[in-house]
């Protein structure tokens, strides 16, 4: 599959039908997620492995990475409405993925490689560090999407997980206007994608 047919794909996938501020429920765009993918497959880490998706929201990486070839991938988000959109969007797809509600806390799958794009701590100070304690408990190797703003504090947590960032990459993530609280139509966010090894 070329990456704009990935591209193409995932965007198909729907968005969440009420997003919750609490949870920060903002979709990865669709340019970003197949390229977050790309870049896990150049690197070996999608193709025949069982890739897991934490807080995965309807679904984007989950579906993404069965397309490239992973051998099983499973997601999970506590947010019950999101889970079975993924399993539908999977479903509509013919992919073979597990969705399941629930606290990624409380995830005990192995994998091989966990792809997420976690809360970025705006709602609730440090909101990611859940999933990245899950994320280096689960999988060796670790794709996160985070605000670029936090990298050293992120380098510092990492480090204390006894992992290291061994590869970042940037991007532009706009944030459309879906909260109240929101005062601008669309608002684009500095954001980087970490490889935990």
């Amino acid at each position: 599959m070329r990456k704009n047919e990935l591209e193409r794909a995932l965007q198909s996938i729907p968005p969440h039908r009420n997003p919750r501020p609490s949870l920060e429920q903002y979709c990865t765009p669709a340019p970003i997620a197949a390229d977050v993918l790309w870049t896990a497959m150049a690197f070996g880490d999608i193709e025949g492995r069982r890739v897991v998706d934490l807080g995965c929201g309807t679904g984007v990486f989950a579906i993404g990475a069965a397309l490239m070839g992973a051998a099983s991938v499973k997601g999970v988000d506590i947010d019950s409405q999101a889970v079975a959109d993924a399993t539908e969007a999977a479903s509509r797809m013919g992919i073979d993925a597990e969705f399941m509600t629930g606290d990624v806390k409380e995830v005990q799958w192995e994998a091989d490689t966990v792809i997420m794009n976690p809360p970025f701590g705006a709602q609730r100070r440090r909101a990611d560090r859940p999933f990245l304690e899950a994320a280096v408990r689960l999988a060796p190797v670790v794709y996160s999407l985070h605000n670029a703003s936090t990298t050293p504090f992120l380098e510092k947590m990492v480090a204390s997980l006894g992992r290291r960032i061994a590869f970042q990459k940037s991007y532009k993530f706009q944030i459309p206007h879906l909260f109240e609280f929101h005062e601008k139509k669309k608002k684009d966010i500095d954001v980087v994608l970490l490889r935990i090894c």
